[in-house]
């Protein structure tokens, strides 16, 4: 059976539910203004009617897949009462919130799930949509007229596109590891493709949930042999070339698009500073390859007079859930919902609720275990980053070693390109307890010779990972997004993308501004050096006496990348990478580490 348009507003497939604890509209349809599709929602609303603020979120993971057929383990792992048949992953638990006075929609987003429409993820037109969905919202006869945003990682990310529109009735958001930058924390990392992620995430939990397709299986974590779960499309399928021609494949448009100038990345920027409503961004230290950093920016940057920033810990899936950060949230939602403040979070950030919870990481407890998370404790700050920082610069020597004195004689080390050698290591032992929070740089002089047959490349990209090892001589792993052990930090600069624009209000001494458009690249010739100063993504633990920070230089990933690799070949192509990269310390060459020390 082919798929003929449905008619918006129609509520075709439309049911209603009467549960004992809430009531459930589902596939309620949601017109958009353009005519060229539509959104459905299922409401859930509490069973006394009334009027409730509105908790909203829009998404390509299919609003009716079930949580414990999604991820059944991590569903396991979360408390009771945040799970039911009605769970879904990365998003506020219906019956929970229903229960204390609210309405929860979860809307499937254009060409997705049960909406019809052309699939564009992240973009432009899923913005203006989502846009579009909360004024709706505000307007229903079941919404007070306020709306907030509350949802991990994807759900988390629209939510910062979404208020620079300034919906009516959008009142706060929550982003939960929600990434800003679609270019920089996503799919380029200093200018370098992150190729396996967007491909892992495209293929096993975006394109075979589009609008039309004839299978719906959990995707992600394993091999599915059942049968489908959630509803098949109830309005047909499409053909294969149908499904093609409706949507934008991202594993496509990321590899050919490599410019932030060009129109497809351009389509996705927008102003942080246009974001007036009240903000709670919630940074995951060990997201050290997706969300961390926009987190970060976007509490710097958001416009909001009202906004704070908490640093967490843990498996991406499970501190959402936990009962003291519901409670956060909770109280958050409150004040600016419902006008319920008991936490005083409308005296500004700094009155009652300190503006930065720093999240003090120190011991090594292990990873991937909430009572490893509970033995770091969450201290208040009035600001981020520091005021009392120290920009402490350590220079790299000939001997490996990280050193606050002049560096050492000149000398040098080879690497060969495309991480087709062993890592460099650069250390330091500190004497005494030392603090590190913000965000680390570092400049690095790098050449290259030519080939032996005369040719020379043209590029080099640099990953850079700092690891923070105990006492012990034990390294100290955190908890990655997926459970698995990462280091401090990591960061990463294509050589041939390394202008910096210092007269940008963006630019910070340690926060270097780059623009990655066409018109920026400066490919790289033989036998000459070039200072490569690289962004290193937020971080903060501490350093206990005797204990030590190692700068791992490489030319490709190492451990603690997990699924989050840079290796696509079209990207990182043999002609214009292959070869030798040399790396420069000492004498005349100003190869450094800057930490923050605090």
């Amino acid at each position: 059976m082919t798929i003929s348009k449905p008619v918006a507003g129609a509520n075709a497939l439309r049911v209603v539910q009467e549960l004992p604890n809430l009531i459930l509209e589902k596939n309620v349809d949601i017109p958009l203004k353009d005519g060229q599709g539509l959104c459905r929602v299922n409401v859930y609303k509490p069973k006394n009617e009334g009027r409730y603020p509105v908790l909203v979120t829009y998404g390509p993971y299919g609003k009716d897949i079930p949580y414990e057929k999604f991820h059944e383990p991590s569903f396991s792992e979360i408390p009771d009462e945040q799970k039911s048949e009605r769970s879904a992953w990365e998003v506020p638990h219906p019956d929970y919130w229903t229960s204390q006075g609210y309405v929860v929609l979860r809307v499937d987003e254009r060409g997705i799930g049960s909406s019809y429409g052309f699939m564009d993820t992240m973009s432009d037109q899923t913005s203006s949509d989502f846009a579009e969905v909360i004024e709706w919202a505000a307007e229903q006869p079941w919404s007070t007229g306020k709306v907030g945003l509350l949802g991990i990682s994807y759900y988390g990310g629209s939510q910062w596109r979404v208020a620079a529109r300034r919906p009516k009735g959008l009142a706060c958001i929550v982003p939960w590891e929600g990434m800003t930058d679609y270019y920089r924390d996503r799919v380029r990392h200093g200018g370098i493709y992150s190729n396996k992620f967007v491909d892992f995430w495209w293929n096993n939990q975006v394109r075979i949930m589009q609008y039309g397709s004839e299978k719906r299986v959990p995707r992600r974590f394993g091999p599915w042999t059942g049968p489908p779960v959630g509803p098949d499309c109830l309005e047909g399928v499409l053909s294969e070339e149908e499904l093609v021609a409706n949507r934008r494949d991202q594993t496509i448009d990321n590899r050919e698009h490599r410019y932030l100038d060009e129109p497809y990345h351009q389509s996705r920027v927008y102003n942080l500073a246009d974001i007036e409503v009240p903000v709670l961004s919630v940074a995951n230290l060990g997201g050290i390859l997706l969300h961390l950093r926009g987190n970060v920016i976007g509490y710097l940057e958001a416009g909001s007079k009202n906004k704070w920033l908490y640093f967490i810990s843990g498996r991406h899936d499970l501190p959402f859930y936990l009962p003291h950060y519901v409670k956060l949230q909770k109280s958050f939602l409150d004040c600016w919902l419902k006008n319920q403040d008991a936490d005083g979070w409308k005296e500004g950030p700094n009155g009652k609720v300190p503006a930065v919870s720093l999240l003090v990481r120190k011991g090594n407890p292990g990873f991937n275990s909430n009572e490893a998370e509970a033995t770091f404790k969450a201290r208040p700050e009035a600001e981020w980053p520091l005021k009392r920082t120290e920009y402490r610069q350590y220079q790299l020597t000939d001997d490996g070693k990280l050193s606050t004195s002049e560096a050492s004689t000149a000398s040098s080390f080879e690497l060969q390109a495309l991480g087709k050698s062993k890592p460099l290591h650069f250390e330091h032992v500190f004497e005494q307890e030392t603090e590190i929070a913000g965000h680390p740089t570092a400049n690095l002089v790098f050449s290259i010779p030519r080939r032996s047959d005369g040719t020379a490349p043209c590029d080099i990209d640099v990953f850079l990972t700092l690891r923070h090892f105990g006492p012990n001589g034990k390294e100290v792993f955190y908890t990655g997004t997926a459970g698995d052990p990462v280091p401090l930090a990591k960061g990463w600069l294509r050589a041939s993308m390394r202008a910096i624009n210092s007269a940008s209000p963006k630019h910070r001494e340690w926060l270097p501004y780059r623009e990655y458009r066409s018109t920026d690249v400066q490919l790289v010739v033989p036998d000459t050096k070039y200072g490569l100063l690289v962004e290193i993504w937020p971080t903060a633990c501490v350093v206990e006496a005797g204990g030590k920070i190692v700068l791992e230089v490489h030319t490709g990933d190492t451990q603690g990348s997990g699924i989050f690799l840079h290796n696509d070949p079209v990207d990182r192509d043999e002609t214009r990478f292959a070869g030798v990269n040399t790396l420069h310390v000492g004498g005349t060459d100003d190869s450094w580490l800057k930490l923050p020390i605090v």
